[in-house]
C-alpha cells in the first residue's frame, strides 16, 4: 500500500497567502510525475528541476509513477516556490523521509538542477500566512530569510540546497535557525535627490510642500518650464519620516509580491515616478496573476506624476477611486485581490502646451483654444481629489548663484517640524498608519473642531469660490495641518485662510 504525503507550503493571493497541501502519491506504474491542481507553467516545468535537484543531490528519485496534488484543487497556483515542497514530498512518499519530520513546517523555494535553492518572489507573504495558520517554523532559501524575518513568531530557518536540508531534516546536520531582526535594518541612506536649500526662492512652494509632507496631502504645481517644480517634488523625499515596524512589513510585502525587492527589506518610503507612457495596467496593477502596479508600490509614500497632462485619461481616471479609497481592487475572471495603496500623490504640470502662459518674461504662443483643450485633459473629480495646487514662478537669473547662509538649515529644519508634526497626530489618532490626510468627515468632527471665527470664514469662502463638498473637507484637513505644524490645538481663521490660498 502506498504512502500519501503532504508537505505546506503557501500561495500568495493578492495582498494575502493561502495555505497549500503539496501531495505525494507513488504507485507502480511506468516511471513518471504528474502534477494536478491547477498549476502554471511554471509547476508543470518543475517537474523536471525537481527530477534533477533529487538526483544531484546524492538522494534516490523513484522509478515509480508519481502523482502530486495541490490542494485545494480549485485555486489557481503560481511560482516556482513549489519546487521545493514538490521535491520533499516526493522523498516522504519513497520512504526517505518520514512525515512527521515534515509536520508544523511550511517550505518554499525555487531549486536550481544541482540542488542548490535560489530566492524567490513573495517570501514575508508566505512567512505571515504559515503563522496564521499556526505552524512553528518555516525553510526557506538563505536569501529570503532577512525579508522574512519581520514576521515575528516563526522560526525562519534559511536553506542553501536540498541536500542540506534533507541532512538537517533527518538530523544528521543542524541549520541554525535565524535572528529575529525586527524594525530597521539599518538607517535609512542619506537622500541622494534635492533638497529645500539647493532651491532658490519659491518660498510660499517650499512652505506648501512642507504641508503636504506633514499631512500628507496630496500636491499639483504648476508653473513654466524651469521655475523648478520637478526639484520641488523631488526634495519631497528628503522630507519623508522614517518608516515604523508595520510599515516596513507592509511595503517588504508589496515588493516582494511585485518581485522588486525579494532578499531584502525595504527601510525607506517609496518615491515612484512612472513615465507617461506607462501603460494603466503597470500603473494600476493587474495581469492574470494580479500583481501590485505603481500606486500600491507608492504606498506610504510618494507617487510622483510630472507633466500630469502628458498621461493617458484612462490612466488618470484610475486614481480617482485609490486616491479616495486607499485600495485598489482588481477583478479578473480568476480572481479578486485589494492591494493598499495610500499614496501620497505630487504632480506638476504646465499651464498650456508651450508652457508660458501667464509667464512675466516669455510669450506664450498657443491659441485660447488650446490652452482649454490643454487644462481639460485633467477632469474635474481628478482635480478635486488634489488638497493643494501651487502655482511656481520662474526665479530671476540673479538670485541663481546667490549664496544664502540664513537657508542652509532649511531642510534640516523642515524634517524637525515634519517629524514633529507627524507625533502629534500619532498621538491624536493613536495610530501610525492614521494622519490628516485619510481623515474621514467623522474624523474631521471630532478632531478638526473649528472656532467661530474660523468656521464664519470658511462659510464665506465656500460660496464665494464655489467649493464643492470634498474640497470644503480637505481644505479643513490642509488647516488641521497647518495648525500642527504651529502646535495649536483648534484651527484658527489664520490656518483657514492659509489653506484657502493652496486652492
Amino acid at each position: 500500500m502506498s504512502v500519501v504525503a503532504k508537505v505546506m507550503t503557501v500561495a500568495p493571493i493578492g495582498f494575502e497567502g493561502r495555505i497549500i497541501e503539496v501531495e505525494s502519491d507513488t504507485t507502480k506504474g511506468l516511471p513518471s510525475l504528474q502534477i494536478v491542481g491547477m498549476g502554471s507553467k511554471a509547476i508543470d516545468e518543475a517537474k523536471e528541476r525537481v527530477k534533477s535537484a533529487i538526483a544531484n543531490s546524492l538522494l534516490e528519485y523513484p522509478a515509480r509513477r508519481i502523482t502530486i496534488n495541490l490542494a485545494p484543487a480549485e485555486l489557481p497556483k503560481d511560482g516556482t516556490h513549489y519546487d521545493l515542497p514538490i521535491a520533499l514530498a516526493i522523498l516522504a512518499s519513497s520512504g526517505q523521509l518520514r512525515q512527521e519530520e515534515l509536520d508544523k513546517a511550511a517550505f518554499a523555494g525555487e531549486l536550481a538542477l544541482d540542488g542548490t535553492l535560489r530566492p524567490i518572489r513573495g517570501a514575508i507573504v508566505i512567512a505571515e500566512a504559515a503563522k496564521k495558520r499556526g505552524l512553528t517554523h518555516i525553510y526557506l532559501p538563505s536569501a529570503n530569510v532577512d525579508q522574512a524575518s519581520l514576521i515575528e513568531g516563526i522560526e525562519i530557518i534559511g536553506v542553501d540546497s536540498l541536500k542540506a536540508l534533507f541532512l538537517h531534516l533527518k538530523q544528521e546536520m543542524r541549520i541554525t535557525p535565524a535572528g529575529k531582526q525586527t524594525g530597521q535594518k539599518s538607517s535609512p541612506e542619506e537622500s541622494t535627490g534635492p533638497e529645500l536649500d539647493d532651491i532658490y526662492g519659491q518660498e510660499q512652494a517650499k512652505r506648501a510642500l512642507i504641508i503636504a509632507a506633514a499631512g500628507p496631502h496630496n500636491i499639483l504645481f504648476t508653473g513654466p518650464p524651469g521655475a523648478g517644480k520637478t526639484m520641488l517634488a523631488r526634495a519631497l523625499s528628503g522630507l519623508l519620516s522614517p518608516l515604523t515596524a508595520e510599515e516596513q512589513v507592509t511595503l517588504t510585502k508589496l515588493y516582494s509580491l511585485a518581485g522588486e525587492s525579494t532578499e531584502e527589506r525595504v527601510a525607506s518610503r517609496p518615491f515612484r515616478s512612472p513615465h507617461h507612457t506607462s501603460s494603466r495596467v503597470s500603473l494600476v496593477g493587474g495581469g492574470t496573476n494580479p500583481k501590485p502596479g505603481d500606486i500600491s508600490l507608492a504606498h506610504l509614500g510618494v507617487l510622483f506624476l510630472d507633466e500630469l497632462p502628458e498621461y493617458p485619461r484612462s490612466s488618470l481616471e484610475a486614481l480617482r477611486q485609490p486616491l479616495e479609497d486607499k485600495t485598489v481592487s482588481i477583478s479578473r475572471a480568476n480572481g479578486h485581490v485589494v492591494f493598499p495603496a495610500d499614496f501620497m500623490l505630487v504632480a506638476t504640470m504646465n499651464p498650456c502646451p508651450c508652457g508660458y502662459y501667464g509667464d512675466a518674461t516669455h510669450e506664450c504662443s498657443c491659441s485660447s483654444m488650446q490652452i482649454l483643450n490643454y487644462q481639460k485633459r485633467l477632469s474635474g473629480p481628478l482635480l478635486d481629489r488634489i488638497d493643494m495646487i501651487i502655482p511656481v514662478s520662474r526665479v530671476p537669473h540673479r538670485y541663481l548663484l546667490k549664496s544664502d547662509s540664513v537657508s542652509k538649515k532649511q531642510h534640516k529644519n523642515a524634517q524637525k517640524l515634519i517629524n514633529d508634526t507627524k507625533k502629534i497626530q500619532h498621538n491624536r489618532y493613536r495610530s501610525s498608519m492614521k494622519n490628516n490626510g485619510n481623515m474621514t468627515n467623522r474624523d474631521i468632527k471630532k478632531y478638526a473642531a473649528l472656532s467661530d471665527e474660523a468656521h464664519a470664514l470658511l462659510e464665506t469662502a465656500s460660496k464665494k469660490l464655489d467649493l464643492s463638498a470634498r474640497r470644503y473637507f480637505k481644505t479643513i484637513k490642509v488647516a488641521r495641518t497647518i495648525a500642527d505644524l504651529d502646535h495649536s490645538e483648534h484651527i484658527t481663521p489664520s490656518h483657514i485662510s492659509e489653506a484657502l490660498q493652496y486652492r
